[in-house]
């Protein structure tokens, strides 16, 4: 019976901070749209608040190429930060971690050269 309890209020916890973390971003937006300041004017309903006004549509077609090299990047930066903590804890982990890392690195060096063949990193 006492592992019933215990295995339910593992399950009470979680629903607990299920409920938190959805109930707390909605509380704080609502708090915001009322006590935040609402004094509408044309000028705040314009493209742009900076003075001048807009010459063209605000709506420009970008090279799909930049927003593959801003992924790749990310992509190729959180690897790197799952590469700092194994290369902190190497003695521990052993020859098994090491053989795991080296298929990591090996997947990923793929996922370079095909980026590389295909002539997404060329910026221009």
């Amino acid at each position: 019976m006492e592992l019933l309890n215990l295995y339910q209020n593992n399950y009470l916890i979680v629903f607990v901070f299920l409920c938190l973390g959805v109930l707390l971003p909605l509380v704080a937006l609502f708090l915001g749209k009322f006590l935040r300041p609402h004094k509408p004017s044309v000028e705040k309903y314009t493209t742009y608040e900076s003075g001048i006004d807009p010459f063209h549509d605000s709506r420009v077609q970008f090279n799909v190429r930049y927003y593959i090299f801003a992924l790749m990047f990310v992509i190729f930066d959180v690897e790197t930060v799952f590469l700092y903590p194994w290369a902190v804890a190497y003695e521990r982990l052993g020859v098994f971690a090491l053989i795991e890392m080296l298929i990591f690195v090996v997947m990923l060096l793929i996922g370079l050269i095909y980026a590389w063949k295909k002539k997404v990193l060329r910026w221009t």
